[in-house]
């Protein structure tokens, strides 16, 4: 019994190490983590940022795996920490926390969709082959709102929930 756990936890952790490995070998091979310190002029913190992207995969992995440590919330309003009456402040708070992580989340995935677009050249070379010279930075802009409004769109009507429309 204690066997098959122990092989089970063995080879669910390598192949964790093998999916973060992919996730970081895409990361490294497109750039992004020396672009955004570049951009951020701050190039000598290049290893801040790589162990801060190691340690949100590894947070996002272990609450991933290990869901119930991460209902802080829950665990305050069970044993009432902070009084009677604070569910509404701890929805907010929640509320709050949750759009924080959303906005950033959103800003890292298409940071990292135009990182590999950029990489494989599909802009320059699409935006030859049709002859589109000027306002390049125009269209980037309404790609980036028309995917802004079809998320709000897609959690204002809750298609998460119900799968259609």
């Amino acid at each position: 019994m204690y066997l098959k756990q122990l092989f089970l936890a063995l080879v669910g952790c390598s192949f964790g190490v093998f999916a973060a490995g992919g996730v970081f070998t895409v990361l490294i091979s497109v750039g992004l983590i020396p672009r955004f310190a570049g951009k951020m002029h701050v190039s000598k913190k290049v290893f801040l940022f790589e162990e801060a992207v190691v340690f949100g995969v590894m947070a996002g992995t272990f609450f991933s795996v290990f869901d119930r440590y991460g209902k802080i919330g829950e665990f305050v309003r069970e044993r009432q920490l902070f009084g009677m009456g604070t569910d509404a402040l701890w929805d907010g708070a929640g509320t709050a926390v949750v759009m924080v992580f959303g906005l950033f989340a959103g800003i890292f995935v298409g940071c990292l969709a135009l990182a590999i677009a950029e990489m494989l050249d599909t802009i320059p070379i699409f935006a030859r082959r049709i002859g589109f010279r000027h306002g390049l930075g125009i269209v980037i802009l309404f790609i980036a709102l028309g995917k802004a409004a079809g998320s709000l769109l897609y959690f204002i009507k809750a298609v998460y929930l119900y799968g259609g429309m």
